[in-house]
């Protein structure tokens, strides 16, 4: 990949040609943008492992954890509030690899002459928001409403995906909308932002962040699959750190996360600019993935969990979700590329 400067040498680093061939694995992704949408595109993946890989779309991280829990995927793309979720019920996965930190790339936006003064949250009470439910924003809008001292019985919450949020905007059907680029920039174009994601987090300590998952019992019998595919995603992220202005709407990078994704290219660099995309070394620290029961993603989950079952929205919490957060193939990545 153009800028990257860990690239390794192939798919024997990792998988036999014997191993590789006959592996099938299927993988969910969503419609949010993110440098590893190059990575698909370009069929870096199928080119390095020598896998066959089959991509399917989701429009949520809880469709995505509903494949999963099936069987009907191996690994999804899926945002913390559906993973807290997912553990908590029994699901048998774990996080292994972080897509995005979301920080500040989510939103509630208002319409314009909706009623709705985004100074005042109080005139929210009685609005009708679309939010996909059991995501980040979802959960976002949660956490925003009680820390604004509003229960969510005064307001009107929708559960709609993405694009049905943005045919409901359309049609005047919505005053508000939670969501995540490319529809959040849709709502944009005639609203108001009225807080972020990263308001929000940095407000309550509630953070956020869109994490990749795999059954469990996948990643064990192939685990070199799981650290070739983390090794795949961070390469992607590396050229995005180091080269974030060669990413401009009509550059080759750019142009495949809309190829992927949709939406407007123009669009594109502001939106990545908003997320935060760890390093391996950041992913095998405490920060996130590393450090047993001291790991920050475990923590952060626990604390979604917790949320969650105040709201009811969760009959039932884990009293330790250690067992689902690992840094395993991270580690691998780290201790192959030292080598």
């Amino acid at each position: 990949m153009r800028g990257s400067t860990t690239a390794l040498a192939g798919a024997a680093i990792w998988l036999s040609a014997q191993r590789a061939a006959a592996l099938e694995v299927t993988v969910g992704y969503q419609l949010i943008y993110a440098p590893w949408a190059m990575a698909i595109v370009r069929g870096t993946f199928e080119k390095e492992t020598g896998a066959s890989l089959r991509w399917v779309k989701f429009d949520s991280g809880a469709k995505a954890i509903q494949a999963l829990a099936s069987g009907e995927v191996d690994i999804a793309v899926a945002g913390s509030s559906a993973i807290a979720v997912a553990t908590s019920r029994g699901v048998d996965i774990q996080l292994f690899m972080l897509e995005a930190d979301i920080a500040s790339a989510e939103a509630l936006v208002v319409r314009n002459r909706s009623g709705i003064d985004r100074r005042e949250p109080l005139t929210l009470v009685g609005k009708r928001i679309g939010v996909p439910f059991v995501s980040t924003a979802h959960f976002h809008m949660l956490v925003a409403l009680g820390m604004w001292g509003l229960r969510p019985d005064q307001v009107t919450l929708l559960n709609m995906q993405p694009n049905q949020i943005a045919t409901a905007w359309e049609r005047g059907a919505i005053d508000a909308g939670f969501v995540w680029d490319p529809t959040l920039g849709r709502l944009k174009a005639n609203g108001t932002v009225m807080i972020t994601s990263g308001e929000i987090a940095q407000r309550t300590g509630h953070a956020t962040f869109d994490g990749v998952v795999v059954r469990r019992s996948f990643a064990e019998a192939h685990p070199e699959f799981v650290a070739a595919f983390v090794d795949i995603v961070d390469r992607a992220n590396e050229d995005y750190r180091r080269h974030p202005a060669a990413w401009t709407p009509d550059s080759e990078p750019v142009q495949a996360v809309v190829n992927l994704v949709g939406g407007d290219p123009a669009d594109v660099p502001a939106t990545l600019a908003l997320y935060r995309f760890p390093t391996l070394e950041e992913l095998a620290s405490p920060q996130w993935f590393g450090g047993g029961k001291e790991a920050r993603a475990l923590h952060l989950l626990a604390a979604t969990a917790r949320f969650l079952e105040e709201q009811g929205k969760l009959e039932d919490i884990k009293p330790d979700y250690s067992p689902f957060v690992t840094s395993r193939y991270v580690e691998m990545v780290l201790a192959r590329r030292k080598g």
